[in-house]
């Protein structure tokens, strides 16, 4: 009987939180659809721009699936920095020379197994001339990974400790009693923001030291754009977290928002191969701040760009960060309309 009495009060618990229920149906549900869109999108396809190539070299390039596109030297160059293409062969001189963009090696071997067996076929010189554009010969997926990873970690421990911390500061009634004092909602939510952003800012700078001096990650651009982007991806999970937490009455419904707020992000960062998915699933990464943060972090510290390059990623977050902070002013206004 006590056994019985138990469970019951637990079904019970259960019944009268919808929130629970529904995410533990739901936020599998989610999950599961985006790895099906995911994992059964078309298959990767190179893209090679051709420069001075024979005609039946490009037919058989074509013939193995690749998306071929010719241009001159120069564009060439160009769209490989840009990340139009994969790689550009040119046959000047008659020797194909490989020009791999090279921040993705598992594309830069699928890239040289391709040109190859088309030179093979086509009865032409194998021996190839390849240079990297970024990354290097026997770079590691790890070094590949490493930026998201890095964007990752510090997004999500930060949106889970904030958010976990601050509802404890309600549930104790900390942020009620400071709510029945003269002091502003905006003044809270900027003091709380540089309560937690000061850890914050030590843990993310941290990581980014950690990873790249211990772990050895590849990192070819400047440290203090990386811990521009680190801090900002911890003010942005700081400031989302925050807000989430309004919506949460305990520390379990807390953990249950992850499914929904973290996991699609990682989908979107580049982890996978977004260019195999159907386009209008790839423009959903642009409305996640970790598809920015990646992108950043990725430019910053594999292909050792500078400012111009990550700067709109850095408007990006900058503008995510403000919009939360308005949002969390807003939701206050739940305890005291002032």
């Amino acid at each position: 009987m006590r056994v019985r009495a138990v469970m019951v009060r637990i079904l019970l618990q259960l019944k009268h939180d919808k929130r629970t229920i529904g995410l533990m149906i739901f936020a599998p549900m989610l999950v599961l659809t985006l790895m099906s869109f995911i994992f059964g999108g078309a298959n990767y396809h190179p893209r090679i721009g051709i420069v001075n190539a024979p005609l039946q070299f490009v037919d058989s390039l074509e013939e193995s699936d690749a998306s071929v596109v010719r241009y001159s030297e120069g564009g060439a160059v160009q769209a490989l920095y840009d990340g139009d293409i994969d790689a550009s062969v040119n046959f000047e001189s008659g020797v194909p020379h490989v020009d791999l963009e090279g921040s993705d090696p598992s594309k830069s071997k699928a890239v040289l197994a391709l040109v190859r067996s088309a030179s093979i076929r086509t009865a032409m010189q194998v021996q190839m001339d390849v240079t990297y554009i970024f990354g290097y010969k026997d770079m590691s997926s790890f070094d590949n990974f490493g930026p998201i990873l890095i964007g990752f970690f510090v997004f999500f421990f930060v949106f889970l400790i904030s958010g976990l911390a601050f509802l404890g500061e309600r549930n104790s009634g900390t942020l009620e009693r400071l709510m029945a004092t003269p002091v502003k909602r905006w003044e809270l939510v900027v003091g709380y923001l540089l309560g937690f952003g000061v850890f914050t800012v030590l843990q993310s700078a941290l990581i980014a030291w950690f990873s790249i001096e211990v772990l050895k990650i590849m990192m070819v651009g400047s440290f203090a754009l990386v811990l521009l982007i680190t801090i900002l991806t911890a003010m942005t999970a700081l400031t989302i977290g925050i807000f989430i937490s309004a919506f949460a009455n305990n520390e379990m419904q807390m953990i249950q928002f992850v499914p929904i707020i973290i996991v699609p992000q990682v989908f979107f960062s580049g982890l996978f191969d977004l260019s195999t998915m159907e386009p209008w699933l790839q423009v959903i990464g642009r409305f996640t701040p970790l598809w920015y943060i990646a992108d950043a972090l990725r430019k910053i510290m594999i292909k050792g760009r500078g400012w111009d390059a990550i700067s709109f990623d850095v408007l990006v977050l900058s503008a995510i960060c403000l919009f939360f902070i308005a949002a969390n002013i807003l939701a206050l206004k739940k305890y005291r309309k002032i």
